[in-house]
């Protein structure tokens, strides 16, 4: 199940740079294991804030909480929002299509070599 995801997340004021420096790095760590573990598919800041959308993949809301709540940064995070999200019969990735400098482009699926 795929699932958007706007986080929000909020330093105390009084925590330096330099308390922050390890969570951060902490966070960039777990950010690239759930990427490669296919649960962190894409991710984008929010420019001039603490914020950011990513598409996630999970099972279901219950492993989505588990791998949120699994975050270095989660006990600064101030608030979630959490978009389940459903296939659409119009989607162009299903039907083999891509966007491509504005315009859709038909995708040539090619059989293996040897099958």
């Amino acid at each position: 199940m795929e699932f958007l995801v706007n986080i929000t997340l909020r330093w105390p004021p009084d925590l330096g740079d330099e308390a922050k420096a390890p969570i951060i790095a902490d966070e960039r760590a777990r950010a690239a294991q759930l990427a490669a573990s296919g649960h962190l598919v894409r991710i984008w800041r929010v420019p001039g804030r603490f914020e950011n959308w990513g598409l996630w993949r999970a099972a279901d809301a219950t492993e989505l909480h588990e791998l949120l709540t699994s975050l270095p940064a989660h006990p600064w995070i101030t608030h979630v929002d959490v978009i389940p999200l459903a296939s659409h019969p119009s989607d162009p990735a299903s039907h083999g299509l891509r966007a491509s400098g504005g315009k859709q482009q038909a995708v040539k699926i090619l059989p293996a070599q040897g099958h």
